[in-house]
């Protein structure tokens, strides 16, 4: 059976490999992951700042989406990870890592978590864009 081992909203820094070390393990022969990472333009705009802020109930969400995945696929292990607060251009925003016994399955989950995710989960972005202007954008 399929295992949820971390989905939550944080604060800190999130980092690819310690996402993907917590679903990686001996019955695992894949392990996919994806990192959603703010970038210094958006629609031909220059980003100057970004901040994420949250719904109360965005983690128990995304833990919802991240236990859906895990039972409609053939994995091993499923963990996800979306920031909020101010991040820097670079940064990773969110982090998802599936680990299964085999390459496709992997993909597929992994790509359907993140669909699902950027579906339902309640942040929303407030880009400031290096002319002054800025906007709010519902992630969701």
């Amino acid at each position: 059976m399929a295992r949820v081992l971390l989905a939550d909203v944080v604060t800190e820094p999130i980092h690819v490999r310690d996402v993907a070390a917590l679903v990686a393990g001996p019955e695992a022969g894949a392990v996919v992951t994806f990192s959603g990472d703010v970038r210094d333009h958006d629609h031909g705009r220059s980003v100057a700042t970004l901040t994420y802020e949250g719904h109360p109930t965005a983690a128990s969400v995304l833990a919802e989406c991240a236990a859906e995945i895990a039972a409609r696929h053939p994995v091993v292990a499923v963990a996800a990870l979306h920031r909020v607060g101010p991040i820097a251009i670079g940064e990773a925003a969110l982090v998802a890592a599936v680990s299964s016994a085999h390459r496709a399955e992997a993909f597929a989950a992994c790509a359907e978590l993140v669909d699902v995710i950027k579906e339902r989960l309640p942040v929303w972005k407030h880009q400031v864009f290096t002319d002054g202007t800025d906007e709010w954008v519902n992630c969701a």
